[in-house]
């Protein structure tokens, strides 16, 4: 019995010296490290960081007298940094940065403030001379393409492509003589080669420029490539890739982004008069308070209000043509005064017989009120046939990177 047991004893002994070999030992937790953060040119680890925007009636000194400084300090403070930081400047909303000693009484050793999206100010006050230095962000120029075909309105189309809206309204612009944007239907393609400027290569600050586009309308391409006739000029017109001028005597119509709620017609029941009659122009409903251009250059010979019209303006623009802009809300012209194409000359309203918020656009040809949507406007002054040649150099490669993108963009879908 004695003999058993000790076999018994030394048995279990075995099995639990096989368990301790057997239990892996525990593993010290490891230490995360802490990510290191760089900006405005400090080590943000080293600092107690304060973020925060300027409220209504923040001022710097009433800033730095939260933050412990008497009169004294902050006079000095404001007296050795003028010359660089204009303290007017601060304006509600922008941000700033406060970074304090990690150690109590937290003590603030630099302010940073951002007077827009391309710059900062920063104040260091760890020395008994404030220093303040100005920092131009360093901006990146990105070249992309993007085509796609219409669905919906352009600015969805070109959300859904990862554009901004400013790339509308440059699109918007380059064909404002071309392409009515209230008749583009789903399917219309388009394809455009943009440069655009990105703040620290990551933060989208605009368009820089189109280098080339087209727009597929009513199944016919229309390019546009920017050319300066005068090298030294500041601005470039658009032209086809035949050397055509986009540009037109007349925008295709008064509003950028609207539609149409009403055609010229010889007979239309009219909403608020509840009769038949003539529609002698085109309705574009839009906001109350977009702004309402004047689709060529003229001299305004009529700005005013009647019952029908509400407050309105007639534009002559040469001795053949006329226009007339109805239902403002506000006229911002006077008669006599000389307008540009483009210029805004009113708002969007609903003043006069008008059910809702919209112009009348109204268009005379000859001293006959015509449909504005069927009229073949004169263009502007075609290119000089010396400019050809260097416009061609410019354009033609372009035009093959487009139509490339075009084929395997659209022919593979």
């Amino acid at each position: 019995m004695k003999y058993s047991a000790f076999i018994l004893f030394i048995l279990l002994t075995l099995t639990a010296c096989n368990k301790d070999k057997e239990t892996p030992q525990a593993k010290p937790a490891a230490v995360k490290k802490e990510a290191i953060v760089k900006k405005f040119g400090y080590t943000l680890n080293d600092f107690k960081v304060v973020n925060d925007t300027i409220q209504k009636g923040d001022t710097f000194g009433a800033l730095l007298g939260e933050e412990g400084y008497d009169a004294g300090q902050i006079h000095k403070i404001t007296e050795q940094i003028k010359d660089t930081f204009d303290l007017r400047d601060i304006r509600v909303g922008r941000p700033f940065t406060m970074l304090k000693d990690k150690k109590a009484p937290n003590a603030l050793k630099a302010f940073i403030y951002e007077p827009d999206n391309l710059s900062y100010y920063t104040i260091d006050l760890s020395d008994t001379i404030a220093h303040v230095k100005k920092t131009i962000k360093p901006i990146t120029i990105k070249r992309r393409v993007i085509a796609a075909a219409i669905e919906g309105s352009l600015a969805e189309t070109l959300g859904k492509a990862g554009a901004s809206p400013a790339m509308v309204q440059e699109l918007a612009d380059i064909y404002a003589w071309s392409i009515d944007f209230f008749k583009i239907q789903k399917n219309d393609k388009f394809a455009v080669i943009v440069n655009e400027r990105y703040i620290s290569d990551t933060i989208y600050a605009g368009v820089e420029s189109i280098e080339a586009s087209f727009f597929e309308y009513k199944g016919k391409k229309i390019y546009a490539f920017p050319f300066k006739k005068d090298e030294n000029s500041r601005k470039a017109d658009y032209y086809d890739e035949e050397g055509k001028v986009l540009k037109s005597m007349f925008l295709k119509a008064p509003l950028k982004f609207s539609h149409i709620t009403s055609r010229f017609s010889p007979k239309r029941f009219h909403p608020v008069q509840m009769r038949w009659k003539a529609h002698n122009g085109t309705d574009y409903a839009a906001p109350t308070g977009t702004p309402i251009m004047s689709t060529a250059n003229g001299v305004v010979i009529q700005a005013g209000y009647t019952s029908g019209n509400g407050n309105y303006v007639k534009v002559k623009h040469n001795g053949q043509y006329t226009t007339q802009y109805l239902h403002m809300s506000k006229i911002l012209v006077r008669k006599g005064q000389h307008v540009s194409q483009g210029e805004t000359i009113g708002r969007v309203g609903s003043t006069g017989l008008a059910t809702g918020p919209h112009v009348c656009y109204r268009f005379w040809k000859n001293g006959v009120q015509v449909d504005a949507l069927k009229q073949r406007l004169p263009s502007s002054e075609p290119m000089n046939a010396k400019d050809k040649p260097r416009f061609l150099a410019y354009s033609t490669p372009l035009k093959k990177e487009l139509d490339s993108i075009a084929d395997k963009k659209f022919n593979t879908q």
